[in-house]
């Protein structure tokens, strides 16, 4: 083996010392540089998970409020319906207390009218008695008279 190592110009003691140097060197770039840049690709590769899982977090979030905010739209349309329907409801109620009020007041004063009017006629005929007996006996006096 020797004679291997002399034909080829080797030196065994040249190479203990190199293979000493690589391992040295290999051990401080492994620890100075390979530890660090591992640990930071790892740091950074759970950041990225970390933005994956939460932006898929978001994404779902967003889905259950799209659903919730159609819900309540939809819950919100119904119950404006239904006071629409109510308010509508009410105001026809209204409407129609208001048209019956209306009619017996008109109907109150049609009576009450009538009323005056039969009064002011039982009036006028009590007064046409009493000009018409007035007039018979300013007749009857003048009759006499002549």
């Amino acid at each position: 083996m020797q004679a291997i190592l002399t034909t080829f110009g080797i030196d065994w003691r040249l190479l203990l010392v190199n293979i000493i140097n690589f391992g040295l060197l290999l051990a401080a770039l492994w620890y100075f540089l390979y530890g660090p840049v591992t640990k930071m690709l790892e740091e950074r590769r759970q950041r990225v998970a970390q933005g994956v899982a939460d932006a898929e977090a978001a994404a779902q979030k967003l889905a259950e409020v799209e659903v919730k905010r159609r819900e309540v739209l939809g819950a919100a349309g119904k119950e404006a319906d239904e006071i629409l329907l109510g308010a509508r409801s009410a105001g026809s109620a209204k409407e129609r207390e208001l048209v019956k009020k209306g009619e017996s007041s008109a109907a109150a004063v049609l009576r009450e009218a009538e009323a005056q009017a039969a009064e002011l006629k039982t009036r006028a005929i009590d007064e046409s008695r009493q000009e018409v007996a007035k007039l018979i006996v300013l007749g009857i006096e003048k009759a006499l008279k002549q």
